[in-house]
């Protein structure tokens, strides 16, 4: 196969539009068809972006755009339920160690990034089929219209269409055990420093950062076996969530009920069961190849979800600059899967101690301390968040 010239590129979440963005920028016509049938603002909650995906993102021209809209968080802090500090990385005053952003402000920024680079976006776009003639892919829609490319990238997703068509044996996403919740409080709480905070309670884990506003930003991971969809989860209501919260809560000796009683159902959200995906174990086939959730779903308890989404996109982008379509997704899945399987399995650690049980949350709370003075050593991090993509470097077959 020759190099790819033109790129179907489905689903315009957050993978999608960067990865269009770094195909223009390697010289291939891409254009994003969402299902969506118009722009998902207000989906989805709060998420941090890690300094390695503002790297990428500023490959693309989209950096500044989500740093205009980003809190930056230059330390954080973990704690026990008694409000003890059992670890902390980066300093007051420090560069960034992350951006706070909520999804749907990302999601806009990127979109009308990629619309201003001249990407074309096309909503409604349900995928239904597609066809694979050796020569090109054909996508074909719900609605009967038809698309024609080199190639097809499916950013469709944790629950893709693309992957199943790909490999209709891949397991799918599993649960973490945890149901998410986040939102903002008008609670008075002292200043932190731009530090956020994470504290492992007694019941479930809760985190908070205080903005200079004196506005509070917080998320909870509620442990519950019963797997709840976002529509569940929002069928309970926000207000009886916010009860349950705080009765969770009420045993720890943190801010954690104060800035849920000074919150309100208007400034919350919940993303239902969180959920993880280890890789896939297809990633392409023929002229079709997947990237970010499509291809891996780290729990957001990595604050790397949407940061290896983007380091994916450009990645990919490279691999079609420089290789044929048959050496380039290879060589795409051989940059990617070691750091993104290693990225996931710290993640289901951070899980375990998310949802420990009595004895479990004991003996978390003794060894942590020293963990966590031997694991948030710089240099221990700096395989995730120094990481960076050198656009210029020439990926070999």
């Amino acid at each position: 196969m020759p190099k790819a010239r033109t790129a179907l590129v489905i689903g315009g979440g957050i993978a999608g539009p960067v990865a269009a963005m770094a195909l223009q920028r390697a010289g291939i016509e891409a254009t994003v068809y969402e299902a969506h049938p118009g722009p998902a603002d207000g989906v989805g909650g709060g998420l941090g972006l890690a300094p390695n995906g503002l790297h990428a993102l500023g490959l693309v021209g989209a950096d500044e755009a989500v740093r205009d809209i980003g809190i930056p968080v230059p330390s954080m802090v973990m704690r026990s339920w008694t409000g003890k500090e059992l670890a902390r990385f980066g300093e007051t005053g420090g560069p960034p160690i992350m951006h706070t952003v909520w999804r749907s402000d990302l999601y806009r920024a990127l979109c009308d990034t990629a619309t201003r680079a001249g990407v074309k976006i096309e909503f409604g776009a349900r995928l239904k089929s597609l066809h694979d003639n050796g020569d090109s892919v054909t996508a074909s829609f719900v609605d009967g219209s038809t698309a024609t490319a080199d190639i097809l990238v499916g950013a469709d997703g944790v629950r893709s269409s693309v992957r199943a068509m790909i490999d209709p044996s891949a397991p799918g996403p599993s649960s973490t055990g945890l149901v998410g919740f986040g939102g903002w409080s008008e609670a008075k709480i002292p200043y932190t420093d731009g530090a956020m905070n994470f504290v492992f309670g007694k019941r479930a884990f809760f985190s908070y950062t205080v903005a200079p506003s004196g506005r509070v930003g917080w998320f909870a991971n509620l442990p519950r076996k019963e797997f709840l969809t976002i529509a569940d989860a929002q069928a309970v209501g926000l207000d009886t969530w916010l009860r349950v919260l705080e009765e969770t809560f009420a045993g720890d000796r943190t801010p954690a009920v104060p800035i849920l009683r000074g919150s309100s159902p208007e400034l919350c959200v919940t993303t239902g069961t969180l959920e993880i995906m280890r890789p896939a174990p297809r990633w392409h086939r023929g002229r079709v190849v997947l990237i970010g959730d499509a291809a891996h779903v780290p729990s957001p308890s990595s604050g790397q979800g949407a940061s290896q989404a983007i380091e994916g996109a450009i990645h990919l982008a490279r691999c079609l600059r420089d290789l044929p379509i048959e050496d380039a997704f290879p060589a795409y899945e051989g940059l990617r899967r070691e750091r993104v399987e290693r990225i996931t399995a710290a993640a289901e650690r951070t899980n375990r101690n998310k949802a420990a049980g009595p004895v479990a949350r004991v003996l978390r709370d003794l060894l942590m301390p020293p963990m966590m003075r031997l694991f948030t050593k710089p240099d221990q991090l700096a395989w995730q968040y120094d990481y960076r993509i050198d656009w210029d470097a020439r990926v070999a077959k």
